[in-house]
């Protein structure tokens, strides 16, 4: 079987995360895109996860279920703490398999921080540490680095990182065997640091409002059980963990330097150029996932490891249909069409991946099922994102008209 997982996403306890962001919602949405198994996320915070077992019925497999959606116990972290002379801000995800192994990391991290603050729950507890106490409350635990790159918080970030994971985990590396890859960017990017070879690359929404998730997900072939998604993990199988779905990653909010403020974006060869300064203020820019790469990487762009998990890059179906009619997604008319076509093929997941495109063209409009044809053979222009705006994608030419869906090729294939 096909099952499609995110894993990282935000309960409504997080800062700046839709009140909708609760089971029904989540639930509801999941069966909308066409997702199997979501993360809870925020399990640390105790509200919510008080409410996560008032709602959630065990699978007797590891999982959770609600109206018919899995849900995996999940949690993100954040690590403030000095090593190596700097101040170091670490996002980590975690995987739990039950809610009394919830209730032992709770008890360990509450005493490095206000778990009531917030979803996401800031600590001083270093990575290595975190990993440490997990693996003792649980070897069935899982550690992941969020969103590997992002400049602010994480393993790789230009602003408070690491240099590489050895840095960041220590002897606890061992028990590391999976990396988020985050919206800016994508595998083969990641694909040029030699040291990710022994990782899985992971991908997740990190949604913060319900129409957000499985903007990136992981397709696996196998069934929903805890351990068993675990195992296609830890041994990095390819005949379990499918591909992952990706986003452009220029769509990423910071795949290029630049400075919000400034309305300025940098690709990595212009700052160096311009002296590591915006040239609109003469500060330095915020450094983004693109320019840290180049700067970390020991490969070639280009590069395939042998054994690499398979990829492929989408847009959301809403992004392609407000394109498609000159609108914004969420809006009624966009949000309409896109209930239409989920409806009418079952899912969102099975629109952008699996429905023909002469065959989505018989329930909507011409613009819609051409402009889902060009992102699947990824002609799509993209305006990157940076300092913390998001990338802006465009499928057709301004005043373009198209009267016809020209014949697709085969389905595209993954990466």
């Amino acid at each position: 079987m096909r099952l499609i997982a995110d894993l990282h996403l935000h309960s409504r306890y997080s800062r700046a995360t839709s009140r909708d962001m609760d089971v029904e919602n989540m639930s509801r949405w999941a069966k909308l895109k066409g997702i199997t198994v979501l993360g809870t996320g925020d399990f640390t915070h105790p509200v919510w996860l008080r409410e996560l077992r008032d709602k959630l019925e065990p699978n007797d497999r590891g999982l959770y279920v609600h109206d018919g959606v899995h849900f995996m116990l999940t949690a993100e972290v954040s690590s403030i703490y000095s090593a190596g002379g700097r101040l170091r801000k670490i996002h980590n995800i975690l995987f739990a398999p039950s809610f009394e192994v919830v209730e032992r990391i709770n008890a360990v991290l509450g005493r490095f921080g206000n778990l009531m603050a917030d979803g996401r729950p800031t600590l001083t507890l270093p990575s290595d540490r975190l990993v440490e106490y997990l693996m003792e409350i649980s070897p069935d635990c899982m550690v992941v680095p969020a969103h590997a790159w992002t400049p602010w918080f994480s393993l790789y970030g230009s602003m408070s990182g690491f240099d590489s994971m050895a840095e960041c985990f220590g002897d606890q590396i061992k028990h590391v065997v999976a990396v988020e890859t985050g919206l800016s960017s994508d595998p083969p990017m990641n694909w040029r640091l030699s040291e990710l070879d022994r990782v899985v690359l992971l991908s997740n929404s990190d949604a913060h409002s319900p129409a957000k998730l499985g903007r990136e997900a992981n397709v696996f072939a196998c069934d929903p059980d805890y351990l068993e998604i675990m195992r296609a993990l830890r041994e990095k199988d390819l005949s379990r963990l499918l591909y992952t779905i990706e986003f452009f990653p220029e769509e990423g909010k910071y795949h290029y330097d630049g400075h919000r403020l400034c309305n300025h974006r940098m690709a990595p060869k212009e700052t160096v150029a311009a002296g590591g300064k915006c040239p609109v203020c003469g500060k330095p820019p915020t450094v983004g996932v693109l320019h840290r790469v180049e700067r970390l990487a020991d490969r070639e762009e280009g590069f395939v490891p042998e054994g690499a998990v398979p990829y492929r890059n989408l847009v959301p179906l809403e992004e392609i249909i407000a394109e498609a009619l000159g609108a914004k997604p969420g809006t009624v008319g966009v949000r309409e069409e896109y209930y239409k076509l989920c409806g009418a093929f079952g899912s969102e997941f099975n629109v952008l991946l699996d429905a023909p495109v002469e065959e989505v063209r018989r329930h909507t409009t011409v613009r819609v099922a051409e402009g889902l044809r060009r992102v699947r053979e990824g002609r799509v222009r993209i305006a990157p994102g940076y300092d913390g705006v998001f990338g802006e994608i465009g499928i057709f030419e301004d005043g373009e008209e198209v009267r016809e869906v020209i014949e697709p090729p085969s389905q595209t294939t993954l990466f």
